[in-house]
């Protein structure tokens, strides 16, 4: 029962990572401008010569270390998401599966369907229990912290980064502003629909995932 229940868990883990991948393609090609974290990541692949999905795998490393900083749970979905959401990105580039978009209306409508496919990634990834991504535990920590409304840390975050891809040479245009205005509001959207309350998930850290994977009778005793 508890194999099958980590395997349900380990698929949303994974659903929610490629969905994040996927809504991040479709924000890069609505060609209206990259999304903030994307303008964050362009800049320092414009800058150092590295692809859009290793830069993403850099400042993921960078975030994870704030977060446990501020006390967040680190857990195997922290780390997947990590290496993961980049691989998957630079996979779907590759394939060229999302066609660019040509006009404005419908880049729209691309960056519009990309920033929902983001919230419903992180409705999974963060459902999943096994720990944030860097980016949704930031906003997490930072929620916990301030008691804050989630939708505004994101937006607070996403802003930051925006700033600094800016300076760094990242594309920024319409849809720019767009996604780090409305990325908070979709995640909230998302979050309300499905009822879903993130600070509220006990997230496993990488040793209690271990422990109850190899050694779960020991581990049940440990939460009784």
């Amino acid at each position: 029962m508890q194999l099958r229940d980590y395997s349900i868990r380990l698929a949303r883990l994974l659903t929610g990572l490629f969905l994040y991948a996927l809504g991040i393609a479709c924000t890069l090609k609505a060609q209206l401008g990259y999304a903030p974290w994307d303008v964050f990541h362009a800049g320092i692949a414009r800058t150092t010569g590295i692809s859009i999905g290793s830069a993403t795998i850099a400042v993921g490393v960078l975030i994870l270390i704030a977060v446990m900083l501020l006390k967040e749970k680190i857990g195997l979905g922290s780390i997947a998401n990590m290496l993961l959401v980049g691989a998957f990105l630079d996979l779907i580039l590759w394939l060229n599966i999302i066609p660019a978009a040509t006009r404005f209306l419908p880049g729209l409508l691309l960056l519009a369907a990309g920033l929902f496919i983001i919230a419903f990634g992180a409705y999974f990834s963060i459902s999943s229990a096994f720990g944030a991504g860097p980016r949704d535990s930031l906003m997490v920590a930072l929620t916990r912290k301030t008691g804050l409304p989630i939708g505004a840390c994101r937006a607070a975050i996403e802003l930051t980064a925006l700033f600094f891809g800016w300076r760094l040479g990242g594309m920024v245009g319409i849809g720019t502003v767009i996604s780090a205005l409305l990325i908070g509001v979709c995640v909230q959207i998302v979050f309300r629909l499905l009822k879903f309350d993130a600070t509220q998930i006990r997230h496993q850290t990488l040793g209690e995932t271990y422990r109850a994977v190899f050694f779960p009778s020991s581990y049940d005793k440990s939460q009784e």
